[in-house]
């Protein structure tokens, strides 16, 4: 694969530090969460900064996939939600929740849409047989 586009972050301090990309326009603390077992309050943590990242290719990629097949998704909005939590082997694993609202959309029409969007995104080639990926859409 030969890359259109790079990205470059520092983190410093790990989960209780800094993180900021290299054209500065990401830098932003990093707190433990309070179910995490720490303080919370002011900052962000990876799990944060994952979900809106895939949240927004996610949400690009369903938007190329409804215009190739001339589907009106103008009003629509994906969440993503990621989950952390204690593997077997004493480590840790992700897990992510999608849920695509298409307003107007037939269901059926929404669901394959979706499913197209997964195959497209490169969020979800990325995490394709590494992780629990759940698909869902908020039905009218």
């Amino acid at each position: 694969m030969q890359p259109l586009y790079t990205a470059e972050a520092t983190a410093w301090g790990g989960r209780e530090g800094r993180a900021a990309s290299s054209d500065g326009n990401v830098d932003m603390q990093l707190v433990v969460p309070k179910e995490l077992g720490g303080p919370g309050g002011a900052g962000t943590n990876p799990e944060q900064l994952f979900a809106t990242g895939y949240a927004g290719c996610f949400h690009s990629a369903l938007k190329l996939v409804a215009r190739s097949q001339k589907v009106d998704v103008a009003d629509s909005a994906v969440t993503v939600r990621v989950g952390i939590g204690a593997n077997d082997s004493g480590g840790f694993e992700l897990m992510v929740g999608i849920e695509a609202e298409l307003p107007g959309v037939d269901p059926e029409v929404a669901r394959g849409l979706v499913a197209k969007a997964h195959q497209v995104c490169p969020y979800s080639n990325a995490t394709r047989g590494n992780i629990d990926v759940s698909l869902d859409i908020v039905e009218d």
